[in-house]
């Protein structure tokens, strides 16, 4: 009796065993709370942290759609002017060369855009500036030059201190409301209020031409979408901030 009894809970045992292994390897569905933030009406944003790639370069992930790693230079539909809000970036990455300096909006890179918001990448492997150091004006290291070269810049069809001129250009043309980043804004400010700043800041640049980026409901760059002539237009395939209220890090 006591054999029989053990030979019928061994599909007991087993059956047990299963639902123990199947439960301790199911994938969490949920998205870890570090990584995305959700704004005021349910978008999910990046976060400070999501939008730099490598604080040593300096660089950010791109929040965009998706890498097309197989284009040919040259190949796009216009260029996305980021300017990232070093303020913001410097909160939780305060060893970076870029911190300390008291720097406000620094160019983060001119990208080569789709107009389906995808993007191409990595077009080849020409060489990048013969000092990267005369760019740290306006890009705030060497670093990030270099890798805005690799990743974006071989994209343009251009040289690389054609693309870097171009860059300088886009950046000297944008002009930015003197009072972000002064701390007039302590409750925080609307998307729509302070894409008005930089539009009255820039009245050529038509509308819909300028968009905010901003994770945990706090601004950490403006776009400016450009012709491959550097001329502002209308963006396409571009998310802007849709968060409710976000908050400028002061300088």
């Amino acid at each position: 009796m006591i054999a029989s009894k053990n030979i019928l809970s061994l599909p007991i045992y087993l059956g047990l065993a299963m639902i123990l292994f199947i439960s301790g390897c199911k994938p969490n569905s949920q998205t870890p709370q570090s990584t995305i933030s959700s704004d005021a009406n349910g978008a999910s944003s990046p976060t400070t942290s999501e939008l730099r790639e490598d604080a040593n370069s300096g660089s950010h992930k791109s929040r965009r759609g998706r890498a097309d790693t197989t284009a040919v230079a040259g190949t796009f539909d216009f260029y996305l002017l980021n300017l990232s809000w070093s303020p913001e970036f410097c909160t939780t990455h305060r060893g970076s060369q870029e911190c300390g300096h008291g720097l406000g909006f620094v160019v983060h890179g001119l990208w080569p855009q789709y107009g389906n918001g995808n993007y191409p990448e990595n077009c080849s492997t020409a060489p990048g500036p013969a000092n990267p150091k005369s760019y740290t004006d306006i890009i705030p290291t060497a670093n990030l030059v270099e890798h805005e070269w690799r990743t974006h810049g071989t994209c343009s069809g251009l040289n690389a201190d054609d693309y870097f001129a171009a860059i300088r250009n886009a950046y000297k043309a944008f002009a930015i409301p003197p009072d972000i980043g002064q701390g007039t804004d302590p409750a925080g400010v609307t998307p729509p209020d302070l894409l008005q700043r930089f539009a009255k800041a820039n009245p050529s640049y038509p509308q819909g031409s300028i968009a905010l980026s901003c994770g945990n409901n706090r601004l950490t760059a403006v776009e400016v979408c450009l012709t491959r002539n550097l001329q502002p237009e209308a963006c396409r395939g571009v998310r802007s901030c849709r968060a409710n209220v976000i908050k400028v890090t002061p300088k």
